[in-house]
C-alpha cells in the first residue's frame, strides 16, 4: 500500500508524535528493513525547527559573511573587496532557498517516497499506544500503534519570567533566523550558541548597535574557557558591545503587536539592567536556552507529568512507563539538544522497535547498534561563530567532575602551515583532554576558522577510545588544518617525558 498523506485509517505498527530531523529518522529506521508501517504526526512544516528555524537557516546567513571575511584576508583578493559590504536582500533570498520558503513539500515526498504516512495535526498521548490527533478541520482522530509510539515534540526558546518580558513580544530564535528586516538596533540576551552565531550574522547584515547581555562571565560557558574568550574578542572587534555578569530586571516595549515571525514586534524596546542602566532597541532577541515541548501533549494519560524532560534509557525508552512502547528522541529528552544527536538517537530507537517487533527482544546483533551511551559519549559540535568552535567529548573541567585522572595539552592552531596558507594572521587554539588511566582522548576543543571538519576526527578518536600511540600513526595530510593533531601529540609526549 502507498503511503498517503492523512490516509483514512487508524492503527500503525509504529506512530511517531513530531515529525522534525529525529522523528523522521526514527520512523526510517524502525520500518526501512522490518516490513513495520509507520506514521509521522506533525502539525507544523515536516522536517522541524532545524530544517526551517535553527540549524539550516542560521548557517545560510552566516556564510556570507564568513566569505567576506575571508576574501579581505587574502592578498590578490582583498584588494577587489574594499568597501565592498553584504548584499542584504541576496543573503536573505538565498536563506529563503535554503529553508525552501518555509514550504515543507520536499519532506512529504521523501516521507511518501519511503513508504511512511503523514498525518497533519496536533498530537497528544491518548493512553497505551493510543495518540488522539486534533485536525485542521477541527475534528479529532485516534490513532493506535500495534508496537510503539516515539515522541519527538522538540523545544522552544524558554521565555524568562522577567517584568514586561512576554508582553514586549521578544524575537526568539524562530525570529531572528527568519528575519525580514534589518533593525537598526538589537539587544540579544543570552550568552550560549543561539546568542553567539546570531551577534555573528546580525552586525555584518547592518545593525549598526548590537548588544549580547549575559549573566556569566564569559560566553559559550559549557566550552572550554579559552573558547568564549576568543569569540568574544572577536565580537568586540566586530563593534559588538558585549556585558556580561548582567541581568534584565524589566522590559518595556512601545506598541506591541504580533505582526508575525522575522518582523518587527512593535516600537522601540526599552531594557533595564540590574545595575540600573538601560538600553533601547528595536528588538530584543531572546536566546535564554530551551523548554521541551511536553507540557501540552498528553503525558498524564499514560502516567508521566506534563512538561519537562523525559528521562530515558540507553534504547531511548522513557523510563517512566512500562512495557517498552513509549521512546522519546531529539530534544524532548534532554540527553544533548543537537540535531545530529537527536538523529543518532533516533536511529537507536528506530532499531530498537524493529527488534522488539520481530522477536521481543533485543541485543548488539538484533539492532545493529549499540546502546547510545557509545555515541553520547563523543556528543560532538560546532558554534558557527567567528572562529568557529568545534568540540567533541568533556571539557577539562567535566572530566575531572566526573572524576576521571586528566592531562591536558593545547597548540595555537596560527602555527600550522595549512592555516597559514589559509590567511596570514589566522586565529585560534586547540586542546585535547587525555585520561590517563586510559591513555585515551576523552575530549577536544578546536577554535578558528574552518575547524568544524576537524570534530569528526576527534569523536572517531573519543568513541573508538583510540590509545594515543595508535593515534600517533595516524598522519595527517599537509598542508591542512589537521595537522594540528601531530603536534597536539608531540606536545603531549614531551610533556610525559619531561615529568618523567
Amino acid at each position: 500500500m502507498a503511503a498517503r498523506v492523512d490516509p483514512d485509517r487508524s492503527e500503525w505498527d509504529v506512530i511517531v508524535l513530531g515529525g522534525a530531523a529525529a522523528g523522521e529518522n526514527a520512523a526510517q529506521y524502525a520500518t526501512q528493513f522490518s516490513g513495520l508501517e509507520a506514521v509521522l504526526v506533525e502539525a507544523e512544516l515536516l522536517g522541524g525547527e532545524c530544517s526551517y528555524w535553527a540549524c539550516m537557516p542560521s548557517k545560510a546567513l552566516l556564510r556570507p559573511a564568513e566569505v567576506l571575511d575571508g576574501g579581505r584576508h587574502v592578498p590578490g583578493v582583498s584588494s577587489l573587496l574594499t568597501g565592498r559590504e553584504l548584499d542584504v536582500r541576496a543573503v536573505l533570498a538565498r536563506r529563503d532557498t535554503v529553508v525552501n520558503g518555509l514550504d515543507d513539500s520536499s519532506q512529504i515526498n521523501w516521507a511518501l517516497g519511503v513508504g511512511i504516512d503523514v498525518v497533519r495535526g496536533y498530537g497528544r498521548l491518548a493512553g497505551e499506544r493510543a495518540v488522539a490527533v486534533e485536525t485542521a478541520a477541527g475534528g479529532t482522530r485516534v490513532l493506535t500503534a500495534r508496537h510503539a509510539v516515539v515522541i519527538d515534540t522538540g523545544s522552544c526558546t524558554t521565555v524568562p519570567t522577567i517584568p514586561g518580558m512576554s508582553e514586549a513580544r521578544p524575537w526568539t530564535s524562530r525570529d531572528v533566523t527568519n528575519l525580514r528586516e534589518v533593525p537598526r538596533r538589537v539587544v540579544v540576551l543570552g550568552g550560549g550558541v543561539v546568542a553567539c552565531e546570531a551577534a555573528t550574522w546580525l552586525k555584518p547584515l547592518g545593525v549598526e548597535e548590537l548588544s549580547v547581555v549575559y549573566r556569566r562571565t564569559g560566553l559559550l560557558a559549557r566550552a572550554e574557557p579559552f573558547a568564549g574568550r576568543m569569540v568574544a574578542d572577536r565580537l568586540t572587534d566586530a563593534g559588538v558591545r558585549l556585558l556580561p555578569g548582567r541581568s534584565v530586571t524589566e522590559v518595556r516595549r512601545d506598541d506591541p503587536r504580533d505582526t508575525g515571525v522575522g518582523l518587527a514586534h512593535g516600537g522601540e524596546v526599552t531594557v533595564r539592567l540590574d545595575d540600573g542602566s538601560t538600553l533601547v532597541a528595536d528588538e530584543l532577541v531572546l536566546a535564554t536556552g530551551r523548554t521541551p515541548n511536553t507540557q501540552d501533549i498528553g503525558l498524564s494519560s499514560v502516567g508521566c507529568p506534563d512538561g519537562g524532560f523525559l528521562e530515558v534509557d540507553d534504547e531511548q525508552a522513557v523510563r517512566a512507563v512500562d512495557g517498552h512502547w513509549l521512546y522519546a528522541v531529539g530534544d524532548v529528552c534532554g540527553r544533548a539538544l543537537l540535531t545530529h544527536m537527536g538523529k543518532y538517537q533516533a536511529r537507536i530507537a528506530g532499531e530498537v522497535i524493529a527488534a522488539r517487533a520481530k522477536d521481543g527482544r533485543v541485543d548488539g546483533a538484533g539492532s545493529g547498534v549499540p546502546g547510545s551511551a557509545d555515541g553520547h559519549r563523543g556528543n560532538p559540535q560546532v558554534t558557527f561563530t567567528d572562529p568557529e568552535v568545534g568540540s567533541a567529548g568533556m571539557t577539562e573541567r567535566a572530566a575531572r567532575a566526573a572524576g576521571l585522572d586528566v592531562a591536558t595539552v593545547e597548540y595555537d592552531m596560527a602555527a600550522l602551515a595549512g592555516t597559514y596558507v589559509q590567511r596570514e594572521d589566522y586565529f585560534g587554539r586547540a586542546k585535547l583532554v587525555v585520561d590517563r588511566g586510559t591513555d585515551t582522548v576523552v575530549g577536544a576543543t578546536f577554535v578558528g576558522s574552518g575547524v568544524a571538519e576537524l570534530v569528526h576526527s576527534a569523536t572517531t578518536a573519543i568513541v573508538a577510545r583510540v590509545p594515543l600511540p595508535v593515534l600517533w600513526h595516524v598522519v595527517p595530510s599537509y598542508p591542512t588544518a589537521s595537522e594540528v593533531w601531530l603536534r597536539l601529540l608531540e606536545a603531549y609526549r614531551a610533556e610525559k617525558r619531561r615529568v618523567g
